[in-house]
């Protein structure tokens, strides 16, 4: 077994941060391709520009929420990592466009 196999056995494992990261961002980017291209930014929601962020971040939570309670205390920390980097990443872009 190299070290590769190691990595990536560990990398997605149960309890993992890429893992947690990877939880992490799914949702963030599932409501964005929502929002974007399949309502085409025509939906009800989008009268309000903070309510899919607002929709990424409950989802995040739950998965939060879930990650805590099961003791997984590495994927919790790629959850929150994610989180607070995409919520970041779109507060900047969004103080840019302005």
């Amino acid at each position: 077994m190299n070290i590769d196999d190691v990595f990536l056995k560990n990398m997605f494992s149960k309890n993992s941060l890429p893992l947690g990261m990877l939880y992490g961002f799914i949702p963030s980017l599932l409501v964005w391709l929502l929002c974007n291209y399949i309502l085409n930014n025509e939906a009800f929601v989008m009268d309000k520009p903070a309510a899919p962020y607002l929709i990424a971040i409950c989802l995040n939570l739950l998965l939060l929420r879930y990650a805590a309670k099961k003791h997984l205390d590495e994927m919790s920390r790629g959850i929150m990592l994610i989180t607070f980097v995409c919520m970041l990443l779109v507060f900047i872009f969004k103080m840019q466009a302005r």
